[in-house]
């Protein structure tokens, strides 16, 4: 219990300092420890659990609206750029990329690119790029939970395999 107090102090020295500053950045977050593109909201409900309630406004100032707020852009197709050389600097990504979880997500790609950091491409209606995230960091949950809250859900019907379904 003691070796928490320090902790807890440096991060309420932080917080005071980011809000003298006003808004919360990204790297705001990152430096309480917060990820601000894969936190959800609804995990800040849970430090009161934990009797962490007292930076509960900073995780709400960190979060990202879940998935029944209509704040949240949807994307209808994604792209995840990987090159297969630094699987090594990022095992995470590996993990993912190899698994089962991409096929989960019929409208995100997987590329390979010869010597690029891990990013995932969000693309609009059109095709056009909207948004492109590092993703050095982040391990094989905060990815999958990234796309099932941004990621919109494939149109079934649209993108049927008639083959692997056995319907005509």
């Amino acid at each position: 219990m003691s070796s928490i107090k320090p902790v807890l102090a440096c991060f309420l020295l932080q917080a005071a300092a980011i809000a003298v500053h006003g808004e919360f950045t990204t790297e705001d977050c990152w430096a309480l420890g917060m990820n601000k593109a894969s936190l959800l909201c609804s995990t800040c409900d849970l430090l009161k659990k934990h009797d962490l309630e007292v930076i509960r406004d900073h995780c709400l100032e960190c979060c990202t609206h879940d998935e029944g707020n209509p704040a949240i852009k949807r994307y209808p197709k994604a792209t995840l750029e990987v090159c297969t050389c630094k699987f090594g600097a990022y095992p995470q990504i590996q993990a993912f990329v190899k698994s089962d979880k991409p096929a989960k997500f019929p409208n995100l790609s997987i590329r390979y690119v010869r010597g690029l950091d891990p990013i995932i491409k969000l693309f609009d209606d059109s095709g056009n790029v909207q948004e492109v995230l590092a993703i050095e960091r982040w391990d094989t949950d905060a990815v999958e939970e990234f796309l099932k809250t941004h990621l919109e859900p494939a149109n079934k019907d649209k993108d049927q395999d008639y083959l692997k379904t056995n319907r005509i």
